[in-house]
């Protein structure tokens, strides 16, 4: 199970922050920070995954926490997930599979986003938590195909746009004025 998603800045800065398992916000704090130092000094030819047992905040036993983290441009993309498999199984199948999250969730930003940047997670938190909630709910996921969680969000779009009629009508004006040359 999934217990975190973080999205971090490369100055450490939190863009998106998601836990699936109850923390105080002492707590998640506290674990932005550490998963944060932890990542931030391993080189980019390292491994993607790491053992979370040093990891004060999270508790649990040894070995019941997994870090799984892409770097792409100045974001960390950080899931957080338990150890409850046998190593063989997380190290040859559900790393690469949590990995493949990774890349399902940053794919389907950047079809959103046409090329997904910080500034896109800064003023669109809602639309990068309609997306993440497409993927991935209570810690489980629930669907990898990018078309189909794009086909969601483009479906999305077309209700918003059906239920505010104030952006309709401001349309109408530009329209309106654009004919007769204002």
């Amino acid at each position: 199970m999934i217990k975190a998603i973080m999205i971090i800045n490369t100055s450490g800065k939190p863009r998106l922050v998601k836990f699936y398992e109850r923390k105080t916000e002492q707590q998640q704090q506290a674990l932005l920070k550490e998963v944060y130092n932890l990542i931030s000094k391993r080189a980019d030819v390292m491994c993607n995954f790491l053992e979370a047992d040093k990891l004060e905040n999270w508790g649990g036993k040894a070995g019941d926490t997994k870090i799984i983290y892409r770097h792409y441009a100045t974001l960390y993309f950080i899931f957080v997930a338990d150890g409850s498999e046998s190593e063989l199984g997380i190290l040859d199948l559900k790393q690469r599979l949590r990995q493949r999250q990774i890349q399902t969730f940053v794919e389907t930003l950047d079809k959103c986003f046409r090329n997904v940047c910080e500034l896109d997670l800064v003023f669109h938190v809602d639309k990068v938590h309609f997306v993440l909630d497409e993927i991935i709910c209570g810690g489980m996921v629930l669907e990898t195909r990018i078309s189909e969680i794009f086909d969601v969000v483009t479906q999305q779009k077309k209700l918003e746009a059906q239920e505010n009629p104030v952006a309709t009508a401001k349309g109408d004006i530009k329209n309106f004025f654009g004919e007769f040359g204002r």
